[in-house]
């Protein structure tokens, strides 16, 4: 069992920027993180929870169609951590985001963390 907390999320005005950390822990962290896939999620009020990046290597990356070239997912395997740099950040990617992870050939994400509120307006 992998338990994950994420950080970051805030108030941000619209075209700002923000990172969120994602920190594993658990008995197979860091030394087995490697193994693992790594996703970003969001959900907004009254909204389907929508795919936003997953990082199955630090180099083999992919990305929903609404982030495309604004956010960035990155992971440092030694630290056990995921990360999740948003700029020109728009009213819509106003929701709750959550860091999840499952190994690699899974279907589904097995571990998820509790969301952290991320609030763009003016």
């Amino acid at each position: 069992q992998v338990h994950l907390v994420e950080s970051g999320g805030g108030l941000v005005q619209p075209g700002g920027s923000l990172r969120l950390s994602c920190a594993a822990s658990g008995r197979s962290i860091p030394a087995y993180f490697t193994l693992y896939t790594t996703g970003w999620f969001r959900q907004a009020p009254g909204k389907e929870r929508e795919f936003i990046a997953a990082t199955y290597t630090p180099s083999a990356t992919r990305y929903g169609d609404s982030v495309k070239g604004r956010f960035t997912i990155s992971r440092d395997n030694a630290k056990g951590t995921v990360y999740l740099q948003m700029n020109n950040l728009k009213p819509e990617d106003t929701a709750v985001y959550y860091c999840a992870v499952k190994q690699r050939g899974d279907a589904e994400y097995s571990s998820w963390g509790q969301g952290t509120q991320v609030t763009v307006s003016s």
